[in-house]
């Protein structure tokens, strides 16, 4: 593990991104409610929160990090969902893996609930999008 304790606790701020493509029948069935499991958007929002908080038990040498906010938003695309999360922390190191794990728990979880309708649906792209603070400055991705 890399050691932080001689950096400053600093706010920092990263912000994730990434894409499930699905079949129109597991499109519909999400958009009607009609999912047996349940409501895979609200369930992904809540993995995904609940996997940033976890991050360091999930990813070898990743330092546990008090995390002041974390939100998961989804929006509807025209091939499925576009997943993004926020993660904040006031902390020596960053929280991009955090931000990260998030979008790609979030993806799996619709994923699993969706299955039984799609099992060819796709995760991808998922990406740092921006990060604000510690040493390194801001980071944001260029489209």
């Amino acid at each position: 593990m890399v050691d932080v304790g001689d950096k400053p606790v600093t706010n920092r701020e990263a912000v994730a991104r990434g894409e499930v493509a699905m079949s129109a029948a597991a499109l519909k069935a999400i958009r009607r409610g009609a999912v047996a499991k349940g409501d895979p958007l609200q369930a992904a929002r809540l993995a995904g929160i609940m996997a940033a908080k976890q991050t360091s038990a999930m990813i070898p040498l990743c330092h546990p990090l008090p995390l002041t906010h974390v939100s998961v938003e989804l929006a509807p695309t025209r091939r499925g969902y576009r997943i993004e999360a926020r993660v904040r922390t006031g902390a020596q190191t960053g929280v991009e893996m955090e931000a990260l794990v998030a979008v790609s728990v979030a993806a799996l979880t619709i994923y699993d609930m969706v299955k039984a309708i799609d099992k060819a649906m796709v995760i991808g792209d998922i990406c740092l999008v921006e990060k604000r603070g510690g040493r390194s400055g801001t980071f944001t991705r260029k489209t």
